[in-house]
């Protein structure tokens, strides 16, 4: 694999090497770039690019829903409606947008749904498993938001700390930026998808990430690097720019404050807790552990196999792995208040004026005809995640939707709100 050298580490802000194949990785800025910011109404942010919506092959259908019962045996809560929930995960691959869909209902925290449509592997025919793992692009952002939380409650770092104090060198005007900003995207600081080595519309950027830039090797202090080589959107504080780059800057500062990478802490302080199975951080692991739908890319040239990569590209702003049982689980145990103190917690769900009231420390809020919904959604290629709670427990929504392109086309945009409608609008 290659790997890139020559950007700037804490101590300074050299700019990174413009090295032959760095171009290669242009494509994770049509999945990273504001991934998590849309709203209900435009699922599937990651995959929302320059590009126009890519034609999808046919795609073979099946649905395997498992109606679990809840933990007192009591069956499926009342109000929700399987039949029209079957429907909904089966339209997202009818819709030709993506080759399978997964979703889990919760409600306090137990299952009442599970469904999955379309095909976990064109290759072999399997179909899609409601069980399996999928990449979940940003809303890794909220494990590692409630990881720097829970080192707030301790008193191991403040809120209003500037990023100088934590991160001596890494940005310009460091003294200026807080922590708090990183987590709320107001910052100003230049989101890294945005420069040049991630940018999707120069001529064979696409086949370079596909035949090898998908394997590069990225260190936080590249991403870093690259951020800093451009302007500030705006003074800290004066605005809201959704930025990846805050996201590194703060698994940094999780590993400078505890000795333990980003990674190791969102294992030790959620995953074990919580008993997430089928969830992982994972650093240049390039393969997806254990089963699940791979994502793909239908292309002029023929169908690509995205899944396999290296998720450094995303690092603490995007590379997590989970299962809809783990989100589910995650979300209702961190609104529950099972993962941070109070106090910690009405931070995070405190949202800015500058995102126009959607976005706290690492959650979005989502307003919806059925009620106020809390969590965030990522992408990346191959995959969207979609993970929201009522912060009364009393429903869980979390989605993984399989891209077939770059692009995610309106049919498929209407055939999750529908989803989101019968999840959430019942019970």
């Amino acid at each position: 694999m290659a790997e890139h050298r020559g950007a700037a580490g804490p101590g300074g802000r050299g700019r990174a090497g413009r090295r032959r194949g760095r171009p290669a990785a242009r494509l994770v800025a049509l999945v990273l770039a504001g991934a998590g910011l849309v709203g209900v109404s435009a699922p599937a942010a990651g995959a929302l690019g320059a590009a126009g919506p890519v034609a999808a092959g046919p795609v073979a259908v099946t649905v395997a829903r498992d109606q679990v019962q809840d933990t007192a045996g009591r069956g499926p809560r009342k109000g929700v409606d399987p039949g029209a929930l079957d429907a909904a995960v089966q339209a997202i691959v009818d819709s030709g947008g993506a080759s399978a869909s997964l979703a889990r209902v919760g409600g306090y925290g137990r299952t009442l749904w599970k469904g999955a449509a379309g095909s976990a592997d064109y290759a072999t025919g399997a179909p899609a498993s409601a069980t399996g793992r999928f990449r979940i692009g940003s809303v890794t952002k909220s494990f590692v938001s409630t990881v720097v939380l829970q080192l707030v409650a301790e008193g191991r770092l403040g809120l209003d700390d500037p990023v100088e104090r934590l991160l001596p060198g890494a940005v310009p005007n460091g003294a200026n930026i807080t922590l708090r900003q990183l987590l709320n995207h107001t910052s100003g600081l230049f989101d890294f998808t945005g420069d040049q080595a991630f940018d999707p519309s120069a001529p064979g950027s696409l086949e370079r990430w596909l035949e090898s830039g998908r394997y590069t090797r990225w260190t936080p202090w590249q991403l870093i690097a690259l951020a800093n080589n451009h302007p500030v959107y705006f003074p800290p504080g004066q605005g809201y720019r959704y930025s990846n780059t805050d996201y590194i800057l703060a698994g940094q500062i999780i590993e400078r404050t505890t000795g333990r990478t980003w990674q190791q802490e969102v294992e030790r302080r959620i995953i074990r807790p919580l008993g997430l199975s089928g969830t992982s951080m994972p650093d240049h692991e390039t393969a997806v552990p254990g089963p699940h739908a791979h994502g793909y890319f239908d292309l002029p040239t023929g169908r690509v196999d995205v899944t396999d990569l290296d998720p450094s590209m995303a690092g603490a702003s995007g590379a997590g792995i989970s299962t809809t049982a783990d989100l589910d689980t995650f979300i209702t145990a961190l609104l529950g208040g099972r993962l941070l103190p109070r106090p910690q917690l009405a931070e995070m769900m405190t949202v800015t004026p500058q995102s126009q009231g959607r976005y706290g420390l690492g959650l979005e809020r989502a307003t919806t005809d059925c009620g106020e919904l809390w969590g965030h959604t990522g992408g990346i290629p191959g995959f969207s995640t979609f993970l929201y709670g009522s912060s009364d427990l009393r429903r869980q929504l979390s989605v993984s939707m399989n891209g077939n392109g770059i692009s995610t086309p309106l049919p498929t945009r209407k055939a999750f709100e529908k989803l989101l409608d019968a999840a959430t609008c019942t019970g």
